[in-house]
């Protein structure tokens, strides 16, 4: 072979090799099946999940430390947001719905939150940059719960909410139901699923073409870039049926619904905009990704997640799953 064509052929395989995706492991073996994860940096992120357990890193995975949160070591934390490496906020999900926080890196919980009335059940919670949080919760006695934070957290104010449908409800499947828009006015936009699925945006509620009927359907998680957003969800039940499974909105003042070209691979509990057009998706059946803005998707791993989440303040991004699955997704 002349040299020339060598290089070129090292070179071509080198950014072959660099723009194919790849997961690395970065922890596994507990019996923990992790669905919160929030990731404030490159070197700092949290997970939160069954068995009372929190994990954390601050130095982008290379280490990991578990935590067991005293006195609730049989509760399941489906949600985490972290503020920094001594700050996060867990949102324990059922009778009695709990919230607690550390102000010093996981050492010790304060509780910040519960309610006791039954049948109460928490799905998910997002904050923005300067503390102000929202929590969201199934029906009590046909109005969802939700309830505002303005302290980041350290105090909370109920509000009466609004009806759903018979056999409609939340998912707290990876906590990324519902999201911030980074606007003032209605910033705030979230999704339902269960026996049919709707979007609430602007004081509206929207129908979602989502797979529905069932307990196990339904729309589970939302991402938002700017005035586009996607939902994901399908059916769990069913987890590589790829039927009903993904929406295109575009977040107008009327918003318009649209479906994709190839879907992703299965039922899939969470996904994020990586850029404009690049997103990730990911479910018990498998990782995909998208280039062209949720139009078309390519599956990349059958391993199964709950939750992925991109860096707050960087570029890195980690999955979270079920046996205490941590891993870095590495795109280029």
């Amino acid at each position: 072979m002349k040299p020339l064509v060598f290089v070129l052929f090292i070179f071509l395989y080198q950014i072959s090799f660099a723009q194919n995706p790849s997961i690395i492991i970065l922890d596994s073996g507990k019996n923990v099946s992790i669905r919160g994860l929030s990731v404030v940096n490159d070197k700092v992120f949290w997970c939160s999940g069954s068995n009372g357990a929190v994990a954390k890193s601050i130095d982008g995975g290379k280490t990991i430390s578990w935590f067991t949160v005293a006195g609730y070591e049989k509760r399941d934390f489906r949600d985490i947001e972290a503020f920094d490496e001594n700050n996060a906020i867990i949102m324990g999900i059922a009778e009695p719905a709990i919230m607690l926080k550390t102000s010093d890196g996981g050492k010790t919980w304060k509780k910040v939150f519960q309610d006791t009335t039954k049948g109460m059940f928490l799905d998910a919670m997002v904050f923005d940059e300067k503390g102000i949080g929202l929590v969201i919760g199934d029906p009590i006695r046909g109005k969802i719960f939700h309830a505002f934070s303005f302290d980041f957290g350290e105090s909370w104010l109920d509000f009466n909410g609004f009806s759903l449908g018979k056999g409609e409800a939340f998912f707290a499947s990876s906590g990324t139901n519902i999201q911030h828009r980074g606007t003032r006015r209605n910033p705030y936009v979230w999704v339902s699923g269960g026996s049919q699925s709707h979007m609430f945006f602007k004081d509206k509620n929207y129908w979602i073409a989502m797979a529905m009927g069932k307990e196990s359907t339904g729309a589970n998680s939302i991402a938002v870039y700017k005035k586009k957003s996607i939902i994901v969800g399908g059916d769990f039940a069913n987890d590589k049926s790829r039927d009903s499974n993904c929406v295109l909105v575009n977040l107008k003042k009327n918003p318009k619904f649209s479906v994709p070209q190839t879907p992703p691979f299965g039922y899939r509990s969470c996904v994020i905009y990586i850029s404009k057009k690049k997103l990730v998706c990911c479910g018990t059946s498998g990782v995909d990704i998208s280039e062209d803005g949720g139009k078309n998707w390519k599956n990349i791993s059958t391993q199964s997640f709950h939750v992925v989440q991109k860096s707050k303040a960087g570029k890195l991004i980690f999955l979270a799953g079920s046996k205490g699955m941590i891993a870095w997704l590495q795109l280029d």
